[in-house]
């Protein structure tokens, strides 16, 4: 299996490859082998990255009262209470719009019945139902972990691109983010490691390093 000074070889030549005026994100692709898309193999996780991204994830809050303040004190993307919850519910091409814009969302449970019935059928095909949030739980703390972690999906692919980071983080912070991702995927394999054919690494527009 892939060692961490190979894949930090590989971040330095994904980063070396083509340099922009942006700041490029950093990706791998997992390629598998001996498992089959086209019959329902998929994987689907959250995964808490350890070294967080320079862009931290985009999470919404459906909160009310005390909750709503506190998600609001703890900095949230945005916060929607239950009379916002209503109004945004009666305008299809608005609930779409609106739920792109963010990576994650979170809920009050009181919340969940009413975001089930008017935002489930939306919200559910794109993995984003919310995280209900415990009650007496650290808002702040939530916040914190769901900023540094990504969504995986192979959507019935063979293989899974996701980002570790930015071209900005030093190269062990993401080998160490590499890492993280290809542990959590090999536990989702029936066969582990050795369902991996080969591990990829790219900038947002660099070339495919292996």
């Amino acid at each position: 299996m892939i060692n961490e000074s190979k894949i930090i070889k590989m971040i330095d030549d994904a980063k070396n490859s083509n340099k922009c005026k942006f700041k490029q994100a950093v990706e791998i692709i997992i390629v598998f082998k001996d498992v089959d898309a086209k019959k329902g193999f998929t994987i689907k996780d959250i995964i808490q990255l350890p070294n967080k991204k320079d862009n931290p994830s985009s999470i919404c809050v459906f909160a009310s009262g005390e909750m709503g303040l506190k998600a609001n004190n703890a900095k949230a993307d945005n916060v929607i209470d239950a009379n916002q919850l209503s109004e945004l519910s009666s305008d299809k091409k608005k609930i779409k719009k609106f739920i792109n814009k963010y990576d994650f969302f979170l809920a009050d449970t009181k919340l969940m019945p009413i975001i089930g019935k008017n935002l489930g059928q939306f919200l559910g095909p794109r993995g984003k139902m919310p995280t209900p949030i415990p009650f007496n739980a650290s808002i702040e703390s939530i916040l914190s972990k769901f900023q540094s972690s990504i969504r995986i999906k192979t959507s019935g692919s063979s293989a899974l691109s996701c980002k570790i980071g930015n071209e900005n983080m030093p190269n062990e912070e993401l080998a160490s983010n590499a890492f993280t991702i290809i542990n959590a995927v090999e536990k989702k394999l029936p066969n582990g490691d050795k369902n991996i054919k080969k591990i990829l690494v790219k900038t947002t527009m660099g070339e495919v390093i292996q």
